[in-house]
């Protein structure tokens, strides 16, 4: 009797003992390999989730940078069309003011010379008549003859002179246009080099 209570004994302990290893076993190694694996687990989620979230960031950084220099570009481009315009209409502007300031000197010049010539020439046909007549006596062909060598050096003085007024205004026009070009030309290019 004695016998099998002590082998009941030393069956019990044998089964504690092996459980209780096996908690320890459990406690130490299997607990805090499970833990380790969770971690790492969580850690590699985690990283991949910062990685995505520098992605998306980098990535939107840099949409953000390239529309920005778009809009600068696209904002530079229209300031410089505009600045371009601006500067060759008031160009334009101002040489049509000038040209056609210039066509109404011309055209009072013309009158001016027409009526001086015209009347000088009058003038002298005038008095040359009365010389000729006071000295033959007659005034009839001498009369015909000076009314139209007055005519013709009247015509002919008129146009010399309106002929000349007119290339004079015409070189003045051309050299005001070559140096409004010039000028708007020299504009446009430090315009666009500044910009």
């Amino acid at each position: 009797m004695v016998i099998k209570i002590l082998v009941v004994v030393v069956v019990v302990v044998v089964l504690v003992l092996v459980v209780v290893v096996l908690v320890v076993v459990v406690v130490v190694v299997v607990v805090p390999v499970v833990v380790i694996i969770v971690v790492v687990k969580v850690m590699v989620i985690v990283v991949v989730v910062l990685v995505i979230v520098v992605i998306v960031v980098v990535v939107v950084v840099v949409i953000v940078v390239i529309l920005v220099i778009v809009v600068v570009v696209v904002v530079v481009v229209v300031v410089v069309v505009v600045v371009v315009v601006v500067v060759v209409v008031e160009v334009v502007i101002v040489v049509v003011v000038i040209a056609k300031i210039l066509v109404e000197m011309v055209v009072v010049v013309v009158v001016v010379v027409v009526v001086v010539v015209v009347v000088a020439v009058i003038i002298v046909a005038m008095v040359v008549r009365v010389i000729v007549v006071s000295r033959s006596g007659s005034n009839c062909g001498y009369s015909i003859v000076v009314v139209v060598v007055a005519g013709v050096v009247a015509v002919v003085l008129a146009t010399i002179i309106v002929v000349a007024v007119v290339a004079v205004v015409v070189v003045v026009v051309v050299v005001v246009v070559v140096v409004v070009v010039v000028v708007v030309a020299v504009v446009v290019v430090v315009v666009v080099v500044v910009m």
